[in-house]
């Protein structure tokens, strides 16, 4: 009998209908959170490498821990019946051992599974932290367990050959200027660490053949494009230099989101294996900071050609792919969709969007309350996943720019000081840069890092007033931090401060003035109560205090 397992368990390996050849991987060292590539090469059957109803490739993963995941793979030259390499993108998170084993189907059916490969990860470099996760309502955290908050924006695509814009066409068609390789670096340089992204037929297409209206693509007929894909490579590993991460919204690809879609089943096929290649080619980058399914699926369903879809067809969409993408993604990325403003019954309980999003025009004020009702009726964590003082592009923004200025600054600090992981995200990118808006994150970018630094990840949320100032306050550990706006054209010259949080000692009274990002002389306290006098308040001017106890 033990012969006739052995000889069996040999057939499964060397049998006719798939083969491995040899696996390496870069490293059987790893440390920790580092990308570690596996060159495969096999023999399989096939017409379409990535049809996994045709071929699949699948690293099986047993984690120090004992946990067994799953990560696909994906091909990358060969021919059927011939040998074939292919390629495993890993990121180990746990330190230990891993025992890897390779799994090749054809046409649903294994044929072969490899021997085990192990690695003995090592502790991680300095510095590298892993990938995201949902923690609570204000943050996100990294697999090392130190806590995230976004500072964000959208930078949703490059420049357009044609741009349809109807004033700023020229703006956005100046090809070297709106890319990811200008973008991205002033934007971290400028303290952000968090974008929106499209991938859509002009930004990374990567299942599209011609018609890009971007000149960073070239036509192909291969199934996924070759120069959209190195494309996307390139960002993901600029993101990853720059400690930038990415809400990537995927789409639909490059077919129609009709009801067809949302109900056909080679459709729905179709869309499993384009989030089986994004996951095997890119989910193991700290970049990706969440998975968006759609960019306001609310359009989508009531601009269907033939009547508006159903909710619950495109919930039970949302649940099923959900669930899949869960299922093939071993770094457990957050996953999340968006609405414009109008939900769909049902969507903000999907189990398998581990965050809820809407985008808000016209009505920056309302961005606190918002983020705080759903996040109570709900349970999930919320983010603004676009915001801004207009959405209408066919109107020219200059004859109101104050007003596209103010709504941006405040929009930031509405959502840093809610429960929200990311700030709201402006959009309007081109337009915003072009004003020299990108040097207003730098104060944003340090007022959160101060907040995670006094608090570990830790908020509460206290009451301030300093009447007729908006003010919003919320305690870090022992440190209080307080936003005050004076939302009119008129200057304050005395407003009092007084926050319902009381501080034991002497403490520090910093304050920063972020549109000019400077500091105002810090002065010491000892009264316990925290309360500053006299405030005077430039129009539509904003400040941030920070009360700081002298022993924490």
């Amino acid at each position: 009998m033990r012969f006739l397992f052995i000889l069996c368990s040999a057939l499964l390996l060397t049998s006719c209908g798939g083969r491995f050849h040899s696996i390496e991987p870069s490293s059987r060292s790893p440390k920790l959170y580092e990308r570690t590539d596996f060159t495969v090469l096999l023999t399989a059957n096939y017409q379409n490498a990535y049809l996994q109803e045709e071929v699949a490739l699948d690293m099986l993963i047993e984690t120090p821990s004992g946990e067994e995941r799953l990560l696909p793979c994906f091909w990358v030259e060969g021919e059927s019946g011939a040998e074939s390499r292919w390629e495993a993108r890993f990121t180990p998170q746990e330190l230990g051992r891993y025992v890897c084993r390779f799994r090749l189907t054809e046409q649903g059916e294994e044929v072969a599974r490899s021997r085990a490969v192990k690695l003995d990860v090592q502790p991680a470099a300095e510095g590298e932290r892993g990938i995201l996760h949902v923690r609570d309502n204000w943050t996100l955290v990294y697999d090392d367990g130190t806590p995230f908050r976004g500072v964000g924006e959208n930078i949703c695509w490059e420049s357009r050959e044609n741009d349809d814009s109807k004033f700023f066409k020229e703006l956005h068609e100046q090809h070297d200027r709106y890319n990811y390789d200008y973008m991205l670096p002033l934007f971290a340089r400028n303290g952000g660490n968090f974008i929106r992204v499209w991938m859509c037929s002009f930004n990374f297409p990567i299942d599209q053949h011609d018609n890009f209206n971007n000149l960073r693509y070239t036509a192909s007929d291969e199934y996924f494009n070759p120069s959209a894909v190195e494309r996307l490579d390139h960002f993901v590993e600029l993101a990853e230099t720059l400690g930038v991460h990415v809400m990537l919204c995927m789409g639909q690809g490059a077919v129609p989101a009709d009801r067809e879609f949302f109900n056909g089943e080679p459709q729905a096929q179709r869309y499993m294996n384009r989030l089986r290649y994004i996951v095997a080619r890119w989910g193991y980058s700290p970049a990706i900071g969440m998975w968006e399914f759609f960019n306001e699926i609310d359009n989508i369903q009531h601009r269907n050609p033939g009547g508006k879809i159903p909710a619950e067809e495109i919930v039970a969409w949302h649940t099923r792919m959900g669930k899949y993408l869960k299922s093939i993604d071993p770094f457990e990325h957050p996953v999340t969709t968006s609405i414009s403003h109008r939900d769909l019954e049902g969507l903000n309980s999907v189990p398998y969007l581990d965050i809820n999003q809407k985008h808000i025009y016209r009505n920056t004020a309302v961005i606190p309350s918002t983020i705080r009702s759903y996040e109570e009726r709900f349970g999930k964590p919320y983010i603004i996943g676009e915001f801004g003082y207009e959405w209408d592009w066919s109107l020219n923004f200059d004859d109101f720019a104050d007003g596209m200025d103010r709504d941006f600054r405040r929009g930031l600090w509405y959502g840093l000081f809610s429960p929200t992981p990311v700030t709201p995200m402006s959009w309007w990118w081109e337009y915003f840069e072009n004003r020299n808006m990108m040097p207003y994150f730098r104060g944003v970018r340090e007022i959160s890092d101060r907040m995670l630094a006094a608090g570990g990840g830790a908020f509460e949320e206290v009451k301030a007033d300093c009447a007729p100032l908006e003010a919003m306050s919320v305690k870090c550990g022992g440190t209080i931090f307080v936003y005050l706006y004076n939302n009119s054209a008129r200057q304050v010259r005395r407003a009092d401060l007084t926050v319902e949080a009381g501080i034991d000692g002497a403490y520090t009274v910093e304050c920063l003035d972020p549109q000019k990002f400077v500091w105002a002389e810090a002065v010491k306290d000892c009264s316990g109560e925290v309360r500053v006098d006299n405030l005077a308040i430039e129009p539509y001017g904003e400040r941030i205090y920070q009360f700081t106890p002298e022993k924490q």
